[in-house]
């Protein structure tokens, strides 16, 4: 059995009844502060501003949204009515486009809007798909580590871990558990730039661990799998199209090109809420394109020469035949394409 009380300590939204409550993971690792959402339009912030961030724990993020926006048009006895609320629902979906796991949520929160109309019913729905995050994501884990032979190195790229969804984590949550049944004897992460969530969030929440893991520039990669010290690349995931092809932080597919080249195992790690069947393939993924001023700023400090442009892709897409296995909680799919994506998720 994994020590939970151990390997899940952290948890980065926190539904305290009357508003959500986000660890900003902008300000992690110098300062922990919780910012109090009391309405859907700081969710909203909070996800727009990467208060928050991660596929699963925006999802959850918006859930919760949800129920705030609906206490302030619900009548006395807590009946709410779809239409009244459709600008906050239109309001949260705007939020962020790449990770399918936020309409995902609102999808299945506006069902239980039709169905049932009141914030009760709601409420009971968002702390409902944070509970079964958390239950997928430590069911990842034991499947994700039977993957991997005793005393193996893994790398791994931004952060998976219990920052990034209801706790435990995806790929986080994998080698969480590889290192509790002593099958991971080498970590290393990669710096994850430009928002440094390798360097500030993943290295953290190892740290809090007592995981003893190795920070590695996002250039050094090709480097350390030449050297044979890695044999798995694990990552999360913000969308799993139809066939295979999986959307994550961008520099993920140079790592799944040099894992094949390496001869490197590759693993996707992300819940059922994830998968896209709907997104025919990779070439279908909306990629978000953030301000340039965060590749020409370096806390807070401009770095490049004025009139230096950049582009800021911050997710880019590994296609499937470059991908060994495909773990959510429902099980394992090894090497995905169309026809095994469709027998797991029809």
């Amino acid at each position: 059995m994994i020590d939970y009380s151990r390997y899940d300590r952290v948890r980065a939204v926190r539904w305290e009844g009357d508003a959500l409550h986000l660890l900003d993971q902008r300000r992690l690792p110098l300062e922990e502060v919780m910012i109090r959402c009391e309405d859907a339009q700081a969710v909203v912030a909070a996800i727009a501003n990467l208060t928050v961030r991660g596929a699963p724990a925006i999802g959850i993020a918006a859930a919760y949204g949800v129920v705030l926006a609906a206490r302030t048009k619900a009548d006395a006895f807590g009946r709410v009515n779809a239409d009244a609320i459709a600008g906050e629902l239109a309001t949260l979906r705007a939020s962020r486009p790449t990770a399918v796991n936020l309409f995902w949520a609102l999808n299945r929160m506006g069902e239980v809007l039709r169905a049932a109309g009141s914030v009760a019913a709601l409420e009971s729905a968002a702390i409902a798909i944070e509970r079964e995050d958390l239950s997928a994501n430590r069911r990842m884990g034991s499947l994700g580590a039977a993957l991997i032979a005793p005393d193996s190195g893994v790398l791994t790229h931004c952060n998976t871990g219990s920052l990034a969804t209801a706790g435990f984590g995806t790929a986080l949550g994998v080698i969480r558990a590889g290192v509790a049944e002593g099958r991971i004897s080498r970590v290393f992460h990669t710096e994850t730039r430009p928002w440094l969530q390798g360097t500030r969030l993943t290295a953290w929440e190892l740290l809090k661990d007592g995981i003893e893991a190795h920070l590695i520039a996002d250039s050094a990669a090709a480097h350390l799998l030449a050297s044979g010290k890695v044999q798995w690349v694990i990552v999360g995931a913000d969308r799993i199209a139809a066939n295979g092809d999986t959307a994550n932080k961008i520099g993920t597919l140079q790592l799944a090109v040099l894992a094949r080249h390496f001869g490197v195992r590759f693993m996707v790690v992300a819940p059922r809420s994830t998968v896209d069947m709907g997104t025919a393939s990779g070439a279908d993924i909306p990629i978000e394109l953030r301000d340039p001023a965060e590749m020409l700023n370096f806390a807070g400090t401009r770095v490049a020469a004025e009139g230096v442009q950049a582009l800021n892709p911050v997710f880019d897409v590994a296609p499937a035949e470059l991908i060994d296995a495909i773990v959510t909680e429902l099980g394992t799919i090894t090497a995905p394409d169309r026809d095994r994506m469709a027998a797991s998720f029809a």
